[in-house]
């Protein structure tokens, strides 16, 4: 047996690691151990030490004296036990995820003198591995994830991208229209990374103009400007460690853009009035409703920023191209509107659905979720009817009455569609959009007329 006493030194350094550190003798009690295995079993180094380590009911080491016949535990048998995953049992009874390895101490003379172990609690990893096979179930589940509903081609390859750029620490630029959803990318994104613990800071940029950009980014001193009376750290500071969301990047003015480039580069922030340099560590992530490969040629987006933060790009389909997930997220907003406001509205009529299917939806999802909400305001039934419906949604159902998919037998409304599909150069989402219908409608206007529309 080994004495602990001369040992003075290392105990210091063990005590201050997270994972946690027994020292056991020959015979298996328990003769020291360090803050970690105390905060993990919810018992004390008193409670402990002189005490059996199957005081810890270890699922793992139990397997491995259930296969043991010459010994206590197979430890004294093979010398080591390396990364064993099983459960540590708490004093309240509570069983955690472990990660376990040990190995036999010998003394100066190579006789038996106890052993070592340390223990990782990998609670959070197993918490990870859970949302990521949610996240993979979801690509072929209509509920989706996150918030991201929908199981369209368009959306299951968004689920692909979010489990790629949730194992990189590279910047993410994500591209959609206005309501498609860009911020809860980024929020799933960080839930399913590394730095998920670590803060997710957001930044409007298209509401700041460049003084104010840069004191809200940078932050600045005291007396750094009239009515900086205190000093203030900024929102890169703040996002140190965790991830900075910037918001409508496309809209920052050129003369800042230089700036951010450089905190990209060498993250280092000065704030406003100051000189000093001060490192942060974050991970970005950014978004755009705009053209920003369009604000490079113009021009009014530096091509060297461009490159910097289009790592990781993932752009977000509209709502009209991915019709199949209108019903999915219709459902998705009753449910919460049955839960925020107590009223029991069930499900919306077919005709209801039609119309909905058939609307172009240029606020995407968020005038979806508007929509349902409208709902919940108008509707005192059980079943939303077509009167029910926004103007909006009923003005263009109304303008596109006399051109519906049941009705095309005429010549002129034949001609109608070659002459939309001519005026947008083929591209059908345009032609479509120009018509008041969805694309998916005139799909089937194309086959039932059997008209060539040439890529």
């Amino acid at each position: 047996m080994f004495d602990l006493s001369d040992m003075k030194w290392w105990k210091s350094m063990l005590e201050v690691l997270n994972d946690g550190v027994i020292f056991i003798d020959e015979s298996g009690k328990i003769l020291w151990v360090n803050r970690s295995i105390e905060q993990m079993s919810g018992y004390s180094s008193e409670e402990l030490i002189g005490q059996p380590c199957s005081m810890l009911a270890w699922e793992m080491c139990g397997i491995e004296l259930a296969n043991c016949g010459d010994g206590w535990c197979a430890l004294f048998r093979d010398g080591k036990l390396e990364r064993k995953r099983g459960f540590l049992q708490r004093k309240d009874g509570a069983r955690i995820p472990v990660l376990k390895n040990a190995s036999l101490l010998r003394d100066q003379n190579n006789g038996l003198a106890g052993a070592i172990e340390t223990v990782t609690d990998i609670s959070e990893l197993c918490d990870k591995d859970r949302e990521l096979s949610v996240l993979r179930t979801a690509q072929s589940s209509a509920k989706g994830f996150k918030g991201i509903i929908g199981s369209s081609p368009g959306i299951r390859k968004v689920f692909d991208l979010l489990l790629q750029a949730a194992d990189s620490d590279s910047p993410v630029i994500i591209l959609g229209e206005t309501g498609t959803g860009k911020e809860l990318v980024a929020h799933a994104i960080h839930d399913l990374g590394p730095r998920t613990n670590k803060p997710l800071v957001k930044v409007n940029c298209s509401a700041l103009n460049e003084s104010l950009l840069e004191s809200e980014l940078f932050g600045h001193v005291k007396g750094a400007y009239t009515g900086a009376h205190t000093g203030r750290e900024g929102r890169f500071e703040e996002a140190s460690g965790g991830e900075i969301f910037l918001d409508e990047i496309g809209d920052i003015p050129l003369s800042f853009q230089v700036k951010l480039l450089r905190i990209l580069e060498e993250k280092i922030v000065q704030r406003v009035g100051s000189n000093k340099d001060i490192s942060v560590d974050f991970r970005l992530f950014s978004a755009t409703n705009r053209n920003i490969e369009g604000l490079v040629d113009a021009g009014t987006f530096r091509k060297d920023l461009f490159y910097r933060i289009n790592t990781i790009p993932i752009s977000l389909p509209p709502l009209r191209e991915r019709q199949e997930d209108i019903p999915a997220l219709t459902q998705h907003f009753l449910e919460w509107g049955r839960i925020s406001t107590g009223k029991q509205i069930a499900s919306v009529s077919d005709q209801t659905m039609r119309l909905m299917m058939n609307y172009s939806w240029p606020g995407n999802v968020r005038e979806l979720k508007g929509t349902v909400e409208y709902f919940f305001v108008i509707c005192k039934d059980v079943v939303v009817e077509p009167k029910h419906l926004p103007p909006a949604i009923l003005r263009a159902s109304n303008s596109t009455s006399g051109i519906q998919p049941g009705n095309c037998n005429s010549s002129i409304t034949q001609q109608r569609i070659i002459e939309a599909i001519s005026a947008s150069g083929g591209n059908q989402t345009k032609a479509a959009r120009s018509l008041g219908v969805s694309r998916i409608t005139l799909w089937k206007w194309i086959k039932r007329f059997n008209i060539n529309v040439k890529s």
